[in-house]
């Protein structure tokens, strides 16, 4: 397969996620079928991992829906698209995936076969039917892909790496693969800049940036840096209308148990009865807590993002100080040039 011919499926498979998740039965799209086959991936995905409730495997799936178009990819490709086009020899390239929120190793895998290598992939247990179902479509639209896709409990016979993982793991992953070319990964958190200038629209949009996943994912904020005289009544009337995330157990238990650890200890906290709100100059936060930090100088707070960078995935802010901010409400719905821990994984691939 030529780079055209790799991205026309891709593009296939987005049209095709499309369709189905519109429900386009009735149009000739789609079957019944295959409708009912995602909508039993999707059940036996929640009932294996609790925190992938239908509404967030649905808004992973359309995020990459909307994306995979051929206009998309191409300009995505654009930059790369000399080198992609060359004759190489295909690499095999072993991934190992997360799986803290839906299919978030796709991006890795469509990185991989749009390159032209061979994909030696590792799923999380947490994630593999929902993955094991898109390598599916994918194969279905374009046979020619199985040859180029091994799925393996081990990582042999490999000749590059991507892995995702934690702190401790990235360890082991440095020891056993720290031979072969390779990206690895460890924890990140997105955090917040606030001018005190947000809007009531905006502060409600930053919502998503905590809640989508339930905080679970690398890109959701953990911390906020706000002003000194920001007034954070005003973050909580905001974020009234995503009290249902206490409708989840597995979120309540965490809010209860941080609520009730941070009381035995007498540590000073706020809360609306769904979010813990605690002043800490740490960037990392438990389920169901978020950080603040008070400041009165902006360019204080560029120096700690600075200093943090290793810890930070992104940073959501509408202040045009901030480099490279994202809009809040938008940590969630990343671009395919938002590369994790802003690797540049096509580039890694095509100097393979």
């Amino acid at each position: 397969m030529d780079l055209n011919q790799r991205i026309s499926t891709f593009s296939k498979l987005g049209q095709k996620l499309r369709h189905l998740l519109a429900n386009e039965n009735e149009n000739g799209h789609v079957s019944v079928e295959e409708r009912q086959r995602l909508d039993e991936i999707i059940l036996k995905a929640k009932v294996k991992n609790a925190w992938f409730t239908e509404n967030y495997v649905k808004k992973s799936l359309q995020e990459y829906a909307l994306i995979l178009t051929e206009s998309k990819l191409n300009d995505w490709l654009n930059a790369y698209s000399d080198q992609l086009r060359k004759v190489v020899k295909p690499k095999k390239v072993g991934v190992i995936m997360a799986g803290n929120i839906p299919l978030v190793g796709f991006h890795d895998m469509l990185s991989v076969l749009l390159s032209g290598h061979f994909l030696h992939a590792r799923f999380s247990s947490d994630d593999n039917l929902l993955m094991q179902y898109i390598i599916d479509e994918l194969v279905q639209i374009e046979p020619k892909f199985k040859e180029r896709i091994k799925i393996v409990q081990q990582l042999k016979d490999i000749e590059a790496v991507i892995a995702t993982g934690s702190n401790n793991t990235s360890r082991y992953f440095e020891a056993y693969f720290g031979k072969y070319p390779h990206i690895i990964r460890k924890n990140r958190n997105a955090v917040a800049v606030f001018t005190g200038d947000e809007s009531k629209e905006e502060l409600q949009a930053f919502g998503k940036d905590i809640f989508d996943y339930y905080g679970l994912g690398c890109r959701n904020v953990s911390k906020a840096f706000i002003p000194e005289n920001f007034e954070l009544d005003k973050l909580f009337e905001a974020l009234q209308g995503y009290a249902s995330v206490m409708e989840h157990t597995k979120y309540m238990n965490n809010f209860d148990m941080h609520s009730a650890i941070l009381l035995m200890k007498k540590v000073p906290f706020l809360t609306n009865n769904f979010l813990i709100v605690k002043e800490d100059q740490a960037i990392a936060s438990p389920i169901a807590m978020l950080h603040y930090e008070r400041y009165s100088n902006i360019e204080e707070v560029q120096g700690q993002l600075e200093q943090e960078k290793e810890n930070i995935q992104c940073v959501v802010s509408n202040s045009e100080t901030i480099a490279n901010p994202v809009a809040l409400g938008a940590s969630q719905e990343p671009g395919l040039s938002d590369y994790a821990d802003g690797v540049d994984t096509l580039k890694f691939l095509q100097e393979l």
